[in-house]
């Protein structure tokens, strides 16, 4: 059992407590508040003076599938041989052992979500991982953890070029509904033969995931950056009762409360690449406020690799920009946590969850805090240099 005790203690879940104590036991959270009794057995780790936190939550990745200081060798991320790929695995491209797993753990980003690019309309299953372990298996929290789609520009450039559909938003969209459709009628031929009323059809591996986010077992998160891309993505989940999460959601400031009335989360960013492409040209860091402030759930992300260790560099700067700081604090734990779908096991520090706690020296916010400690369901992942425990 290992004891966190006397830190300020943020648990993200609203309650601060100024001398608190976070227990652990078997890589849970047991208990959090203050005045808990502590067991004899326990290893005391004294954070006064330090602030506690549940860890960072980055809730759209590349890290370990577009391998960090490597050029074309190491970019998994995209299968540009073909628009509709859902059947590619996140798992399947991941580097466990990729350099930038050390950088965003180091920074207190414990949990990631990551995977397929946005070359493709369906570019595969998503998964959550830790960034600890060395074989992808060990670091897995939750797969698969959302179906990657994707509208707009991207898919348009890849497959133009290649000289076949779709060149044009309408035929992104056509393709997308006639998958759906297919997928539709395969989970009905599933239904009727596990009801004993038909033969099980032939298995096929495009189609599952398409039946898992039809039935919403998993989100379906996609990538959309300009209005009328979001517009798009929230008529086509309205369509096929999809959980969606809109992607990126570069224009989603000028449609905040079409995305507040329809009840649809954001992922926002990157904010630190500049505006690279026409979609990104309304990039502002004033939108994460906007949008809260709208009604909209909102998760900020840097989508990026070893960059990923900014996150909450860029959520101090929406504070900056307007944003409201617990808001801000939300968008990198229990919001990302909870667009990604992961919020029964991290984003906040509560019992029962993941024991993924950091400690810090001042505010997450703050340019000269630092992380001091990290601890990974419970285990000490990472300890800062001159850092006792």
């Amino acid at each position: 059992m290992l004891a966190i005790i006397n830190g300020m203690v943020h648990t993200m879940a609203g309650a601060i407590h100024d001398h608190g104590t976070v227990l652990i036991d078997g890589g849970k959270i047991v208990d959090v508040g203050e005045r808990i009794a502590v067991p004899a057995a326990a290893t005391v780790v004294d954070a006064a003076g330090k602030v506690v936190f549940p860890g960072f939550v980055e809730s759209h990745s590349h890290v370990g599938v577009w391998s960090d200081g490597v050029a074309e060798e190491g970019h998994d991320f995209n299968e540009t041989s073909d628009p509709v790929t859902p059947q590619m695995r996140a798992i399947d491209g991941i580097n466990p052992l990729d350099g930038a797993f050390g950088d965003v753990l180091a920074a207190g980003v414990t949990t990631l979500m990551t995977g397929a690019g946005s070359a493709n309309l369906f570019g595969g299953e998503w998964v959550a991982i830790k960034p600890v372990g060395q074989i992808v298996e060990e670091m897995v929290l939750r797969y698969p953890c959302g179906l990657k789609l994707a509208l707009g520009e991207n898919p348009k450039r890849v497959y133009s070029a290649q000289k076949k559909s779709p060149i044009t938003r309408m035929g992104e969209a056509a393709i997308i509904r006639e998958m759906f459709l297919k997928a539709q009628a395969y989970a009905a031929k599933l239904d009727r033969a596990a009801s004993g009323e038909g033969d099980q059809p032939e298995r096929d591996l495009k189609l599952e995931p398409l039946v898992r986010a039809l039935r919403g077992e998993e989100k379906t998160r996609i990538h959309a950056h300009a209005a009328q891309d979001i517009a798009t993505a929230v008529r086509l989940g309205r369509e096929f009762g999809l959980d969606i999460v809109i992607e990126h959601a570069t224009e989603g400031w000028k449609i905040a409360d079409f995305l507040a009335r329809e009840g649809v989360p954001v992922s926002l960013g990157p904010f630190h690449i500049g505006r690279p492409k026409i979609e990104m040209a309304p990039m502002t860091l004033k939108s994460p406020g906007i949008l809260s402030r709208a009604g909209v759930d909102v998760a900020i992300h840097m989508d990026a690799t070893a960059a990923t260790a900014h996150l909450p560099v860029f959520a101090g700067l929406a504070v900056r920009e307007g944003m409201d700081e617990t808001e801000a604090l939300k968008a990198i734990t229990i919001n990302a946590a909870r667009i990604s779908g992961i919020a029964d096991r991290v984003g906040s520090l509560e019992a029962g969850k993941d024991a993924d706690v950091l400690i810090l020296s001042g505010h997450p916010f703050a340019w000269q805090t630092r992380v001091e400690l990290v601890y990974i369901n419970g285990l000490l992942a990472h300890q800062a240099e001159g850092v006792g425990t």
